[in-house]
């Protein structure tokens, strides 16, 4: 009976080595630079930030003109408040008045304090 001696390729040595460093390398570029990666998550801290800015901007926009809203739905309407936002909203003015432009949000919002 013949046996078949096989020899030892240098080659099939480096197979497994290889295809380990491909996937390595793969991944390791994909957690750095990919969707999720390292740099994404930086992406995504920042419009984090950005955002709860743009709520905290939101929220305190929303807390003046609820009380705005209350001063004006309250069984006591107060006349300055009605005077106010007639005037705003007409765009008009008396002759012997001072007209102080303002933005919207100072005034009532030292009415909250």
């Amino acid at each position: 009976m013949w046996t078949r001696h096989h020899k030892k390729r240098r080659l099939g040595r480096l197979v497994v080595p290889l295809l380990a460093v491909a996937f390595l390398s793969y991944f390791g570029y994909h957690s750095i630079h990919g969707g999720y990666g390292l740099e994404a998550t930086k992406e995504f801290d920042r419009q984090i930030a950005e955002r709860q800015a743009r709520l905290d901007e939101l929220t305190q926009t929303r807390k003046i003109l609820e009380k705005e809203v209350e001063l004006m739905s309250d069984g006591s309407l107060e006349r300055d408040m009605l005077d106010e936002k007639a005037r705003l909203a007409l765009n008009m003015s008396r002759s012997d008045e001072i007209v102080i432009f303002h933005h919207p949000g100072e005034l009532t919002e030292n009415r909250l304090n």
